[in-house]
Parts: C-alpha cells; sequence; structure tokens
C-alpha cells in the first residue's frame, strides 16, 4: 500500500521561507510523478507544483512560479517544495501526491496516491 506523509508545515510570516517534505513508503514510486497540491479554508483543492520521474521536468502553478520550487531524492523516496517570499495567500493544507503519467501534470485526477496534508500558515 503506498503511504506518503508530508511534514514541515507551520506558521510563518510574510516573506518568510518554508520547505515541505513527502516521504513516501514504496521504493517504486521513485519511478513515478509527484505533485503537490494545497487546498485553502472553502477552496477547492488546487495544484502547485509537479515534477517527473528523474527531476528533469517541472511544472508550476502561476501564482507561485519564481518563488516555489520542487525537487526530489529517489534514493530517499523524498519530494521537497521549497517556498520562498510566502504570502498570506498561501496559507492552506499542502499534500503531496503520486501521478500516474509520464510527464507532470496539473490534473488532480492524475494523482492517484496522496498524503494527509501539513497545514502552512502566513500571517501578514
Amino acid at each position: 500500500q503506498v503511504q506518503l506523509a508530508e511534514s514541515g508545515g507551520r506558521l510563518v510570516q510574510a516573506g518568510d521561507s518554508l520547505r515541505l517534505s513527502c516521504a513516501a513508503s514504496y521504493h517504486t514510486l521513485k519511478s513515478y510523478t509527484r505533485g503537490w497540491f494545497r487546498q485553502a479554508p472553502g477552496k477547492e483543492r488546487e495544484f502547485v507544483a509537479a515534477i517527473n520521474w528523474n527531476g528533469g521536468l517541472t511544472i508550476y502553478a502561476d501564482s507561485v512560479k519564481g518563488r516555489f520550487s520542487i525537487s526530489r531524492e529517489n534514493a530517499k523516496n523524498m519530494v521537497y517544495l521549497q517556498m520562498n517570499s510566502l504570502k498570506p495567500d498561501d496559507t492552506a493544507v499542502y499534500y503531496c501526491a503520486v501521478g500516474v503519467k509520464v510527464v507532470p501534470t496539473a490534473v488532480l485526477n492524475d494523482y492517484p496516491f496522496w498524503g494527509q496534508g501539513t497545514q502552512v500558515t502566513v500571517s501578514s
């Protein structure tokens, strides 16, 4: 059974940086696309960033482009989301996910496996 566990979320101030981590339980997940999504209170879950199996291809939501960076460390089954210049609008529960497409996509349904999420709160 695939298990994902996010960590690193906390309360920060606007302008701060934060790095989220996602650990995967299955070694075979190193061959799959990985993504980060977020969900703010009262809003739908939205795409943040995704990365292909070897880290050679990444995509980002326009709202985070230039501020966030996704990376992965296959030897450790880890994926990271480096978040810089955080804004109050970035406040949300952040979820990591495993995708089944060869190339990373922003489509939520392309990601059948999800973690429980980690809360990121950015104060103004």
